[in-house]
């Protein structure tokens, strides 16, 4: 006789969805520094400067003036405005204040776009290798990450590429530049043939501009901006890479209806918005001098180039990022595995780097290693990666 199965149980939607193998590898470095061992910290994705102060004392004020209370779960009124008009002006992408909404981080609005246009059993064509949460995003809505070669499709040709990995379940594509973890900016022409191949099949685009601001060969291109595109397009952004905001966890999205209401509906019922005083932080973030953007991209552009010549130097064949702050060189060398290839490095020169095939597999056989961290801190990685093979 068959016994019924045990009410006690978690929702079946959440069985395909996994824990992040960074946090397992940031376990792993807290260990050995508890240890005592010195951890060359190449693993994550933090700004190497601190908050802004102007940015800072905006919360401070906000503090001071009592903006404790509800807000408008979209976020305040003047933020919106504010980023309506960066949208226009800056990305092209024709806004109002009604068409933008406040996330917590670049996350929620990721999390919020997936839920909004994908039902169960749908598929979404995500270029890879890919930021590691995006596949466990489009399971969380009982849909189907398709991995799309980014090598394969700017070499074989985009439009073919996508049409070779798509389904007719296929809803969505996810459209990240600057990529995480390659570093590969996408040109505009290839935003035009994505946007061709979405408008001809009536796809929805999740455009991740995570990294807008962080461009060293080429230009930031907002695919929303195209012709036809701005109707079915999900623009995400967050500003913790161009502010070194991470922990404050601020972020926005751009959409038209009825991709919006959705929007609403998600950060309503979640986190019924954004902390009030980090919006009037994000608000003066956003009235920060392009020259102090410029000058940190110098200095990141500094960082690139010190670590890339030291990767190629020992071996480990590695291109110039073109965006984003991440090394991702092939570490065969090392070991064909990437996650055994990680585990040598920091075991054998204490060096934490993220393994490629977390990224998918696209990403096998290469290590993430990133440089938003100090001149001598890399300067030191080099030195003991030349160590390692000597």
């Amino acid at each position: 006789m068959a016994t019924k199965a045990s009410g006690l149980r978690i929702a079946k939607r959440l069985d395909e969805v996994g824990f992040s193998d960074i946090v397992q590898i940031r376990n792993k470095i807290m260990a050995l520094r508890a240890a005592g061992q010195r951890v060359h910290m190449l693993h994550g994705g933090e700004p190497y400067f601190e908050t802004p102060e102007p940015i800072k004392y905006a919360a401070i004020q906000a503090l001071v003036d009592n903006q404790t209370h509800y807000a408008a779960s979209s976020g305040i009124a003047p933020l919106r405005e504010a980023l309506a008009a960066k949208l226009t002006t800056k990305n092209n992408i024709p806004s109002t204040p009604d068409q933008v909404i406040a996330t917590v981080g670049g996350s929620q609005a990721l999390y919020g776009a997936f839920q909004s246009v994908l039902d169960p059993g749908d598929d979404a064509l995500v270029f890879s290798p890919y930021w590691t949460p995006i596949a466990d995003l489009v399971r969380g809505a009982q849909a189907r990450p398709l991995l799309v070669p980014t090598s394969t499709a700017r070499r074989n040709g985009i439009s073919s590429t996508l049409a070779q990995f798509s389904t007719e379940n296929t809803r969505c594509i996810y459209y990240n530049t600057p990529q995480n973890p390659s570093g590969v900016v996408f040109t505009r022409a290839e935003a035009e043939e994505v946007a061709a191949f979405a408008i001809k099949r009536d796809l929805i685009v999740v455009a991740d501009e995570a990294y807008e601001d962080l461009v060293y060969d080429g230009s930031h291109f907002s695919i929303a901006s195209l012709p036809g595109m701005a109707e079915r397009t999900i623009t995400c952004f967050t500003f913790s890479k161009t502010y070194a905001m991470t922990g404050w966890r601020g972020g926005y999205a751009c959409a038209p209806e009825p991709f919006m209401t959705a929007l609403r509906k998600i950060v309503l019922y979640s986190t019924n918005g954004v902390t009030t005083p980090v919006q009037y932080a994000m608000l003066q973030a956003l009235k920060t001098p392009t020259s102090e953007i410029d000058f940190r991209l110098e200095e990141y552009r500094k960082r690139r180039d010190l670590l890339v010549d030291g990767l190629n130097s020992v071996g480990l064949a590695c291109d110039p990022p073109a965006g984003a702050f991440y090394a991702f060189p092939n570490t065969e060398k090392i070991h064909r595995n990437s996650r055994t290839a990680a585990e040598i490095l920091l075991e054998k020169a204490h060096i934490a780097t993220i393994p490629g095939s977390v990224f998918g597999a696209q990403g096998e056989g290469h290590l993430r290693f990133g440089y938003a961290i100090s001149i001598p801190e890399i300067e030191a990685c080099v030195e003991a990666l030349k160590e390692f093979f000597r």
